[in-house]
């Protein structure tokens, strides 16, 4: 019962974190980002258009999303709480269920990322208006992250497929796994790459800002890595145990640590003067 109650404790931390925690510190974060432009910055970037006001509706409703999407997880954690106290609970609907909810929570950032779309759009109409020098830099990988943690990503990737091949007598699960894995980690080097030599966020996108963005979108993916290949581990473990029952606890664990992964993006780098954000200052 240990793994059962463990599920039930970190499922109801995982609703507070993304759907309470998160829109808070987000509303948080959005007035700071908020607060840097001046006044008249933002008139002439929305002339005619009151971005107090329409800031407070868009977290208004993402707030009052989440607040849904709280309550239907709470209604998911009391069917989880009568359906695994039986003794004959399977561990795949809990799994599914749990996956699935996390989803959900993670819909509304779709709604944030239209409302990021439709901003940089303005900012685009604007970038005529603040021609700036680039800094030619050259950025690496090392540079953002220590390298003792890389080789780390690296090592427990070998190391976990070296275990599934020594250990695994039949061609599945282990194999899928490793298939899963290797394109976790091929979809992250291709984030990482972006976020080293892509373009800016924005237009206007300031050097230290654009600094902050790509050292925590490189440690975000290389500690999910991590995350991942640990997880894996875990299932192929238990799978060979015959302990399946402490799969849903060990995923819990893992959306709940995604979770604080997305508190962690919403770090604002320290403030640069205003003319340094407006002016002529260079950014890369």
């Amino acid at each position: 019962m240990i793994e059962t109650y463990g599920f039930f404790t970190v499922f109801t931390l995982q609703i507070l974190a993304m759907s309470v925690l998160f829109p808070t510190r987000l509303s948080e974060f959005a007035w700071a980002q908020l607060s840097i432009l001046s006044a008249e910055r933002l008139a002439q970037l929305y002339p005619g258009v009151d971005l107090d006001l329409g800031t407070r509706r868009f977290l208004t409703r993402y707030r009052t999303l989440n607040t849904c999407i709280a309550l239907l997880g709470l209604l998911l954690l009391a069917w989880f709480f009568i359906y695994m106290r039986r003794p004959d609970w399977n561990e795949g609907p809990v799994i599914i269920l749990s996956a699935a909810y996390f989803m959900m929570q993670m819909l509304p950032l779709g709604y944030l990322a239209l409302f990021g779309f439709r901003f940089n759009k303005v900012y685009m109409r604007t970038l005529h208006e603040a021609k700036r020098k680039a800094i030619l830099e050259r950025r690496g990988l090392l540079d953002f992250i220590s390298p003792f943690i890389v080789f780390v990503a690296v090592a427990s990737y070998f190391l976990f497929v070296g275990f599934v091949l020594y250990t695994q007598s039949k061609p599945m699960p282990g194999l899928a796994l490793v298939g899963v894995l290797t394109l976790t980690y091929v979809l992250e080097a291709i984030v990482v790459y972006r976020a080293l030599y892509g373009k800016k966020s924005t237009p206007l996108e300031t050097h230290a800002a654009r600094a902050h963005r790509i050292g925590l979108a490189v440690r975000v993916n290389v500690y999910s890595g991590i995350l991942c290949t640990v997880f894996f581990a875990f299932v192929f473990t238990v799978d060979l145990l015959d302990l399946k029952r402490w799969v849903p606890l060990a995923q819990s664990v893992c959306l709940l640590i995604t979770t604080l992964f997305c508190l962690m993006s919403l770090t604002s780098p320290q403030r640069e003067p205003e003319v340094n954000e407006f002016g002529s200052s260079p950014v890369p």
